[in-house]
């Protein structure tokens, strides 16, 4: 078959889930399958196919909600993907993410044997997300889902995640999330940073050109095209020990502040440093319109204003001449929180599980989201920093330290200790709806 190249989207062969942003605020939950008759997984894709929502489906039946379908390799292999298509799947995926993990900095406390059950074992084969703007709304949304895996005993669920944004958009240190996202051409959907130019479609979505001007897609064809991969992270957030250190680092509390924006690269409401260097300004924060709207290199390349090893700087270094081209590192993130939050001025930790759920979406498993985790997240050679890791999600362990740049002298964070810890997490691939046609049709 002729591999086609041309770049204009099949909009209403790609599950939403890859491209739409998420209303605000809105309620998920992630629910894992494990299949253990090939028939039925066969049936699952099927239905499915009718239940997953389109990109060119602005609005769907239920209102702002959707459905999304993602298989791990485990998963394909179970449904009796020949050997030979696999084989031509990124070999990231093919491994999956606990085998990767000294790559991402899963170790220690946030290493694959620590993680929760089921995530990071072959069990795992199905990964159904749903999305709505409130738990009342996702619970239709699952009901609408269900008749997908309903009566099907050869599939089983095996965890469930439910997850939660709130209309503040904050995670549970404090920070409006979901701020930088790219646009990706032939999409229809803008960027939030209009000095950016959009990705080539290739850049997210398998089947076209890329920034290299490369086409990768798994075969056959029909399998590959329109579809994506996707990284699922379960991540523990510590927030009383995150607001501890702040605070024991700090002289008084709008010290304290300025150093939860210096290690962020922005204030707590959203607004960057790069445009409110000296203090908060929520209502520039709340401004999607001017909230992203920035850039590195000419106005701050030393970092005076947003440190070099801050946590945004380091995700998407923008137009800063690092690692190569940073374009080629972009993808897109989604953060869903989980978990109940702890209650402002609480220092002691309470037991409770909270954190976010992570997602990554790309074309390009080891040039993005592995790239970006093991070269700018836990390492700092990039910009000059030898082996610094990022202050906020890196895999610390309380040898290393964050520097400020600063005039007459730089100002020096140490003994930073591990903030966040991997859960578990799996690589799965989000195939188009003609994929999911072609996976319930499969013969032995």
């Amino acid at each position: 078959m002729t591999e086609r190249t041309h770049d204009t989207l099949e909009l209403g062969d790609i599950q939403r889930g890859v491209l739409s942003p998420r209303p605000t605020p809105y309620a998920a939950t992630y629910i894992l399958f494990r299949i253990d008759d090939r028939a039925h997984g066969r049936e699952l894709m099927r239905r499915a196919s009718e239940v997953v929502t389109a990109a060119t489906d602005s609005m769907s039946p239920l209102g702002e909600t959707w459905v999304s379908i993602a298989l791990t390799c485990s998963g394909l292999r179970a449904l009796g993907v020949p050997q030979e298509s696999l084989d031509t799947f990124a070999w990231e995926f093919r491994q999956g993410m606990a085998a990767r993990a000294k790559v991402l900095g899963d170790t220690g406390e946030s290493a694959p044997e620590t993680w929760e059950t089921p995530l990071g074992i072959s069990d795992v084969h199905v990964v159904l997300t749903a999305l709505a703007p409130d738990p009342a709304q996702l619970e239709k949304a699952i009901d609408h889902a269900r008749p997908a895996y309903h009566r099907l005993p050869g599939v089983t669920a095996i965890w469930r995640q439910d997850c939660y944004a709130l209309p503040t958009e904050t995670e549970p240190f404090g920070y409006r999330d979901g701020i930088s996202h790219p646009a990706v051409e032939g999409s229809g959907i803008a960027g939030s940073n209009p000095l950016e130019t959009p990705l080539k479609a290739g850049e997210i979505v398998l089947g076209y050109r890329d920034e290299l001007g490369g086409v990768q897609t798994p075969q056959p064809d029909v399998l590959g095209r329109n579809g994506t991969y996707v990284a699922f992270r379960k991540l523990h957030q510590r927030v009383a020990a995150f607001r501890r250190y702040l605070k024991d680092s700090s002289t008084g509390p709008e010290d304290e502040e300025l150093l939860a924006a210096k290690i962020m690269g922005r204030w707590r409401s959203g607004a960057p440093l790069a445009l409110s260097p000296l203090r908060d300004d929520p209502a520039l924060g709340a401004d999607r319109s001017r909230n992203n709207t920035f850039l590195y290199e000419r106005e701050d390349p030393a970092g005076f204003t947003t440190p070099p090893g801050c946590h945004i700087r380091r995700a998407n270094p923008r137009d800063a001449a690092v690692a190569g081209a940073p374009r080629l590192h972009r993808m897109i993130r989604r953060g869903t929180v989980y978990g109940p939050p702890l209650a402002e001025g609480i220092l002691e930790d309470d037991g409770a599980d909270r954190g976010l759920m992570f997602t990554f979406i790309g074309a390009h498993l080891g040039r993005q989201f592995e790239f970006v985790q093991s070269q700018w997240m836990n390492d700092s050679v990039f910009f000059g920093s030898g082996d610094a890791r990022d202050p906020i999600v890196g895999s610390n362990d309380g040898t290393g330290d964050f520097t400020i740049p600063r005039r007459p002298v730089r100002r020096r964070l140490p003994s930073l200790p591990r903030f966040v810890v991997t859960r578990g997490g799996e690589y799965c691939f989000m195939p188009g709806l003609s994929a999911l046609r072609w996976l319930g049709a499969l013969k032995d």
